[in-house]
């Protein structure tokens, strides 16, 4: 929910499920199979990945994976990752005869302190258990063995070990040098749902802080965190009001319909903070930090997809890391530059360009994206005043953008213009417009800049 115009034109005008717990059983003891591939594919891929991994489903456009039987073995053995880390990293979905640089692997193992790197959600979606202890180590025998498509070349014995995976979360510890922490404390997805909240805190500052890193981290599920303060120069309604701290706030009413109530803050909110990953840290260049004023507040939103059939736990952290205003050299603002009128035809593929003109010397020094599951493709690029563009920024995941730092900040003068041009895949039959929920679409710039 990013600005004020978001709120108005909203208050005035995940995916599917991909297997769920019984997809986590153990296997079949007297199922025919041709081979390991064949059994990895009847028990695990077939049960577990192909709901979601199958052709015309947004999750398989968005990975461009489909795992069907007739396709599954071709787009994984020796195709390289799409996932923006992972393919930064130069891993492959899988990689004979190598299980650590197989993404596939990465996707599918649980086990607590395995990730070093975040290669988005693990797999599979929609539960709280992943395959069982012996299905991962067959799966990992497979490919250090080569990956072959047919051949048995596995001893079937390793799937005796039926335990099953428990994704584990550690809560993010509070900064142990100058800074605070807000969270929101732990709550529960319905089934087959989605919730998006606000929790409003009292920060308790005497005088202004200056933040010069940003840290958080989400329980699996969550498509976004983001944190507001309020726009102090407005004074008429709604904007003379604020919410009751730490009360939680849902924009969903019980039976689905908007709550309007809840959502007037929204029209007064200007966007502090915010990550679309389980874990993000950001820590400005020295001497630059952004000033959060003496007595403030931040509204803490989180966004939650649940397409399991039990209850999935959300949680959220948030890290601000402070400065004294000595060591404080520039102080940066935050970007948030969304279109929210457009409208993408059923059953087309839709591109929108839009253009964000900058007024005034604006020093760029990171840029993220949002969009919903029918986003396929984020571009930003970079326009000077005599029409030439430089791409410098691309994101191809809906669910988790990756967040671009640039070593070297992007300098645009008055005249320039940050440019996004945004792929949508609108498979429905019926038109789809800007809205909250992952059904609806968003088109909006996030960053930082001074």
């Amino acid at each position: 929910m990013p600005c004020s115009r978001i709120a108005w034109s909203m208050l005035f005008g995940l995916v599917s499920a991909c297997g769920g717990d019984a997809a986590t059983d153990g296997l079949p003891a007297s199922a025919a199979v041709d081979g390991t591939f064949a059994r990895i594919q009847r028990d695990i891929l077939d049960r577990s990945c192909v709901s979601c991994h199958r052709t015309g489903d947004a999750n398989a456009r968005q990975s461009q994976l489909v795992l069907t039987s007739d396709s599954a073995y071709l787009q994984l053995v020796g195709v390289g990752a799409v996932q923006q880390i992972a393919r930064a990293d130069g891993v492959t979905r899988v990689k004979p005869f190598r299980a650590d640089s197989s993404l596939l692997y990465h996707k599918l193992s649980w086990v607590p302190g395995h990730h070093s790197r975040d290669y988005g959600q693990l797999m599979p979606m929609g539960t709280t258990k992943g395959v069982t202890a012996g299905q991962l180590e067959y799966v990992r025998r497979w490919i250090e063995a080569g990956a072959p498509r047919s051949g048995h070349v596995v001893d079937t014995a390793v799937l005796a070990d039926v335990r099953l995976q428990s994704a584990s979360f550690t809560p993010l510890g509070a900064p142990t040098t100058a800074g605070l922490q807000l969270k929101v404390d732990s709550f529960a997805v319905s089934p087959g749902s989605e919730r998006e909240l606000f929790v409003y805190r009292r920060v308790g500052n005497a005088n202004d802080l200056y933040v010069t890193r940003i840290q958080s981290r989400m329980r699996p599920g969550s498509h976004h965190l983001l944190l507001y303060t309020f726009d102090e120069s407005r004074t008429s309604f709604p904007c003379n009001l604020r919410p009751s701290a730490d009360a939680v706030r849902d924009i969903r009413n019980a039976d689905g319909t908007m709550n309007i109530v809840n959502m007037l803050p929204m029209a007064c909110h200007v966007y502090f903070a915010g990550a679309m990953t389980q874990d993000f840290d950001y820590r400005f260049p020295p001497g630059v930090a952004l000033r959060l004023p003496a007595n403030a507040s931040l509204d803490f939103n989180v966004h939650y997809v649940n397409r399991a059939p039990i209850d999935l736990p959300g949680e959220a952290f948030a890290n601000l890391y402070t400065a004294d205003r000595a060591q404080v050299q520039t102080v940066a603002r935050t970007l948030n530059l969304a279109n929210t009128s457009f409208s993408l035809p059923a059953k087309q593929r839709t591109t929108i360009r839009t253009v964000f003109p900058m007024s005034v010397r604006t020093t760029v020094l990171g840029l993220t994206s949002h969009m919903h599951s029918m986003g396929e493709r984020y571009e930003i690029r970079l326009r000077r005043a005599d029409g030439t563009e430089t791409s410098v920024y691309v994101n191809t995941d809906w669910e988790h953008p990756g967040f671009t730092n640039f070593d070297t900040p992007i300098v645009l003068q008055p005249g320039d213009a940050l440019v996004s041009v945004v792929t949508f895949n609108n498979v429905t039959d019926r038109s789809i417009g800007f809205g909250l929920l992952s059904t609806d679409e968003m088109n909006i710039i996030f960053g930082y800049a001074y």
